[in-house]
């Protein structure tokens, strides 16, 4: 169970700066907790780049799956670590 929900809706943020703002959020999580994503797209890039930054270190759940509206809960698994993305 998460001890801490982040609501993040990304769709008004322009998209250059989304990931940048995610990971933010995330890295800013305590350990169990999460970050419940909403956007405009399936964010399979964001996906992508959590799996290359952070292998093992977050958990990823569909809650709403389109067409207009997507909800993920990304997770902070223990042990992960600040990614570097954001320079913190």
């Amino acid at each position: 169970m998460s001890t801490a929900t982040a609501t993040l809706d990304v769709r008004t943020i322009p998209p250059r700066e989304r990931h940048v703002r995610i990971f933010s959020t995330f890295q800013h999580l305590p350990v169990d907790g999460s970050i419940e994503l909403v956007n405009d797209h399936d964010p399979v890039p964001l996906h992508d780049q959590f799996l290359a930054l952070l292998p093992g270190g977050f958990s990823w759940d569909y809650l709403e799956t389109g067409p207009d509206l997507w909800r993920v809960r990304i997770g902070k698994l223990g042990g992960s670590s600040c990614c570097g993305s954001c320079g913190g």
